[in-house]
């Protein structure tokens, strides 16, 4: 019988699935749950050794006798310590070794509680990867310790091999051994191109068949290299969603308007749309709606392509990560072939095509709009987080454009900056479009000696956060929601004047359109600053309204359906 405690059983499985064998236990208490279920599975070959720094090292001989992963177990405190030698033997000698040490619960560390001492990182750079299990009470906690548990056991053979530890925090009661049979789990592989992409060519044409309904998703790319991928990837036979970040050309047959599609389709049409294989590439995805529609997916399989190999488990369905680049990857995918459904991505572009342009009042909204409809050909478009990169998302981009934003955390700070620096070395002009939280906490980018002519700022300033105004569930009409939002009354015309730049307002849609002249001019002596003056809550609203007339649009039959 095994533990019933989750967090060891996702443990014990994932090691069985992913090939590891045999496990050196040590004696103790807290460790009893592990040991019990190790021992308790027939798959593992476990040896009993009492001294932790004697177990340590007869570990590394196990894994030198088959250059194979092998997994150490002790119980909590100094008995940790004493595997440190062992660890670092198998460090610098490039061994998969696996330390997997039970603790006690983290409100007891430090507590004059019995062999406690903080045990999480312990083992400091000597290992290639050190992780926490979480104590399960929800299937989040569970995806989650299944996800540490098969990061840390691919790390241990990445790029080399060397030592990982697993900590497993075990609460009271530990000797509970009523589960009959270990569960299901998942467990992700790792496949690069250190043969050339032979194994990974292999897994494309052995898996592809399996699966009908593709969808591709390319995040934040530079712009040559989604170009190069959009000439690989099979147009037709998968569904290939990119956001404006992914810079991806406007030939390529890839959805943009993704976002606005899945805030407007009914529950039926959802079930229509769900992959059955999702691969995603590239950076960071902007759409939170994309998102939660992928990880309501039942049975959806993930495979991620990174250049790093690390896992991204962004929709709780990773079991497959591809060491390569998306141009590798993008040659391989469209080679290997497969049964893909043409149907699909037909119904998808079907839908697609029933998201109505984005008219509106004067608002936010209206002004990204002419904004964007505005651009040359060839400039370079920066975007600031939160509302700038989700509204310029809604709407097409000028022929060789070339998008960039500070994706990687999403934080408001250094837009501004990052837009300042690539446009100090660019030759071509540079747009930068800002929400009024993102410019203000940013303006001393301004305070350079490196700022180019050749750079535009649209501000579009509605007096604080209005895309918190959006959220649901989040109140934002109480004493509370001024903080919230950061309200304010502050105007950019001074710092850019004291500057040198050439400054202009506009708060409605006649002096939007004379200022957008001004902001084209690629004839300009100096940058120009366009302060777009909007109303919060009218910004809101225009927003609200324009999803719900779309759900009423999608509730209707389409042309084809009457």
């Amino acid at each position: 019988m095994y533990s019933d405690k989750k967090s060891v059983l996702q443990l014990v499985a994932v090691l069985r699935a992913q090939g590891v064998r045999r496990v050196v236990l040590c004696p103790g208490s807290r460790n009893v749950p592990l040991v019990q279920s190790f021992s308790a599975c027939r798959d593992f070959e476990c040896f009993s050794v009492t001294d932790e720094r004697s177990a340590g090292f007869f570990a590394i001989g196990l894994a030198l006798h088959r250059h194979e992963p092998v997994a150490v177990c002790c119980t909590s405190g100094s008995a940790l310590l004493n595997l440190h030698p062992a660890v670092c033997e198998a460090f610098y000698r490039q061994l998969p070794l696996i330390v997997v040490s039970a603790d006690r619960p983290a409100a007891w560390i430090g507590q004059m509680d019995g062999q406690t001492l903080p045990q999480p990182g312990v083992f400091g750079t000597m290992v290639r990867s050190s992780v926490t299990l979480p104590e399960v009470h929800t299937e989040e906690d569970e995806w989650y310790a299944n996800r540490l548990v098969n990061e840390a056991v691919l790390e241990a053979a990445h790029h080399g091999c060397g030592p990982v530890h697993i900590n497993v925090p075990l609460s009271e009661p530990l000797f509970h051994f009523s589960v009959k049979q270990l569960p299901e789990v998942r467990f992700m592989r790792r496949l690069d191109m250190s043969d050339g992409g032979t194994a990974l060519t292999g897994f494309l044409k052995e898996q592809l068949p399996r699966y009908s309904r593709v969808m591709v998703v390319t995040g934040q790319m530079p712009a040559g290299e989604a170009a190069a991928v959009a000439a690989c990837l099979p147009a037709g036979k998968t569904v290939w969603l990119t956001e404006v970040l992914g810079n991806m050309p406007g030939s390529s047959p890839a959805i943009r308007g993704f976002d606005a599609l899945l805030g407007a389709v009914g529950e039926e049409e959802r079930q229509a749309l769900s992959p059955d294989l999702v691969v995603t590439m590239g950076g960071h995805i902007v759409s939170k709606r994309l998102k939660h529609f992928l990880r309501a997916v039942p049975s959806l399989v993930h495979w991620h392509v990174a250049p790093d190999g690390r896992p991204a488990d962004l929709f709780g369905a990773l079991t497959t990560v591809a060491e390569a680049s998306p141009l590798q990857f993008a040659r391989l995918f469209s080679q290997a072939g497969g049964c893909l459904s043409e149907t699909y991505p037909e119904r998808w572009q079907a839908c697609a095509a029933r998201v109505p342009d984005m008219q509106a009042p004067y608002s936010a909204l209206y002004a990204v709009r002419r904004v964007m409809e505005s651009l040359p050909p060839r400039c370079v478009l920066h975007l600031a987080n939160s509302s700038a990169v989700r509204l310029a998302g809604l709407f097409p981009l000028p022929e060789g454009a070339e998008v960039h934003g500070n994706r990687g955390v999403n934080g408001i700070e250094g837009s501004v900056s990052a837009a300042v620096g690539y446009a100090a070395v660019s030759d071509r002009l540079n747009f930068l479009l800002t929400g009024d939280l993102s410019f203000f906490y940013d303006m001393n980018a301004l305070w350079n000696a490196h700022v180019p002519a050749r750079l535009r700022i649209v501000l579009l300033n509605n007096g604080g956060g209005a895309i918190f105004h959006t959220l649901p569930g989040l109140d934002t009409r109480g004493r509370t929601g001024r903080f919230v939002t950061a309200v304010h009354d502050t105007s950019a015309r001074g710092w850019a004047e004291s500057l040198g730049w050439t400054y202009r307002m506009a708060a409605d849609e006649d002096a939007l359109s004379e200022a957008l002249d001004e902001l084209t001019d690629a004839g300009a002596s100096a940058p120009v600053l366009l302060e777009v003056r909007t109303d919060a809550a009218t910004d809101a609203a225009v927003w609200r309204d324009f999803y719900n007339r779309m759900k009423e649009d999608f509730r209707r039959p389409d042309t084809e359906d009457r």
